[in-house]
């Protein structure tokens, strides 16, 4: 008989004593089993679409540096002259000491671009999430979340304490029933959702959702992470794209990705950024992000700005790429966008498919469960401004035809 251990105490549920953490090596063999382990990759000191570690130089097809701005020159000298007169840390919250001149200048500087009258700078993306969905949410009130959102959002709601109702993926008449049923019996409804899934590269009925949150005069949340900078006139993201304009709407965006830098942020009315200020815990309570990040995001800004071609490229490059694939047997999914998934199945052939692209000098990590649901395991493709045409020739034959779900397909098509 296997023996299972207890995850507070470490005890044998069989009986005995077992030491307190050895329940954890128990927890690793299974992940093992399952091939779903997940070990820390090589230590990549070249970060642009080339990286390198371990003795080994790859095409960087995992990068979330869609414009190419990471290593930018720009940006490496602006984030090099702040580190020189700001110092390297800053030493508290930002409501102690921690905000300096160079943080209120972005906050300004990302309101002005995304049309709003204030921003928040967090220290990640993730704490953005993860602090305002708390904050504006709590018992007797309720989320409604799509069912893939982001782990960040995820655990936003739990955070909150709030009754969560998660509707099916993208799928707007499911929300429609939810909101039916239970808004109102609740104090506050927010509605939360990505605009562009991180996994999938599809992009949310965003209309459609707006248009339920006047009905039901509910918050609106939309995470902009993978879409700020890439989609939109002026590069503000898919609620720019669809003409989203609503009283009740609220924005988080990540300078992390487009934006070749780090730390997230929210943009709103300034009565929201005001109290976010004072409610958001992981902003009240994180060391503020170094002003060298912000001083880098500062030009990027004005890159996204006055480069839209960055963007306008890197969408065609996606479009052209996804039907290279589709041709080619391999399957995309609903993807839309500069994240392309190759959808493979189980986690063991994703794995495989992954090491067989690395030995052919591509990083393509395998994204298994729990990134995405059991079955349904990847390669997630992310295109950047700075991949070439012969990286992309290259990767395209590297993966070769896949012949399995190309006859599929043509029988799907005959029947």
């Amino acid at each position: 008989m296997a023996t299972t251990y207890s995850f507070r105490s470490g005890r044998s549920l069989t009986g005995g004593y077992m030491p307190p953490l050895d329940w954890i090596s128990a927890e690793l063999a299974e992940l093992l089993q399952r091939d779903l382990l997940r070990e820390l990759p090589a230590a990549f000191d070249l970060q642009t679409v080339m990286i390198e570690g371990a003795g080994q130089r790859l095409i960087n097809f995992a990068s979330n540096d869609y414009l190419g701005l990471a290593a930018d020159p720009r940006l490496v000298a602006a984030a090099t002259e702040a580190c020189q007169t700001t110092g390297v840390g800053r030493g508290s919250s930002p409501l102690i000491c921690g905000r300096s001149t160079i943080h209120a200048e972005l906050e300004r500087r990302l309101a002005e671009f995304e049309h709003t009258e204030a921003a928040l700078l967090f220290p990640s993306g993730f704490a953005a999430n993860a602090g305002v969905v708390p904050a504006l949410a709590d018992r007797g009130d309720a989320i409604f979340a799509d069912a893939k959102n982001h782990a960040s959002l995820i655990d936003g709601c739990r955070l909150s304490r709030a009754e969560t109702h998660v509707y099916r993926h993208n799928d707007a008449a499911h929300l429609a029933e939810l909101l039916a049923a239970h808004a109102s019996a609740a104090r506050r409804t927010l509605i939360v959702t990505d605009t562009l899934f991180s996994m999938d590269g599809d992009v949310a009925p965003l209309a459609e959702i707006a248009a339920l949150a006047r009905r039901y005069d509910a918050m609106l949340l939309l995470d902009e992470a993978h879409a700020t900078g890439v989609f939109g006139d002026r590069g503000r993201g898919l609620a720019e794209a669809a003409g989203i304009e609503y009283d009740g709407l609220i924005r988080v965006g990540t300078l992390s990705k487009a934006f070749g830098a780090a730390g997230g942020f929210v943009v709103g009315p300034q009565a929201l950024i005001d109290y976010l200020a004072n409610r958001a815990r992981s902003y009240v309570f994180s060391t503020a992000q170094p002003a060298s990040t912000a001083a880098a995001a500062l030009v990027a800004l004005h890159v996204v700005a006055d480069e839209p071609q960055r963007r306008t490229q890197l969408l065609a490059a996606a479009a052209t790429l996804r039907k290279r694939l589709q041709a080619a047997g391999w399957r995309t999914g609903d993807s839309r966008s500069q994240i392309i998934p190759i959808a493979v199945g189980p986690a063991a052939d994703a794995v495989a498919l992954s090491q067989r692209l690395r030995e052919a000098g591509f990083w393509v990590p395998a994204i298994r469960p729990p990134s995405v649901p059991p079955g349904e395991s990847l390669l997630r493709l992310s295109l950047t401004a700075s991949h070439t045409p012969e990286m992309v020739d290259g990767l395209l034959a590297a993966l070769g035809t896949n012949h399995q779900d190309a006859q599929a397909q043509r029988k799907h098509e005959e029947f």
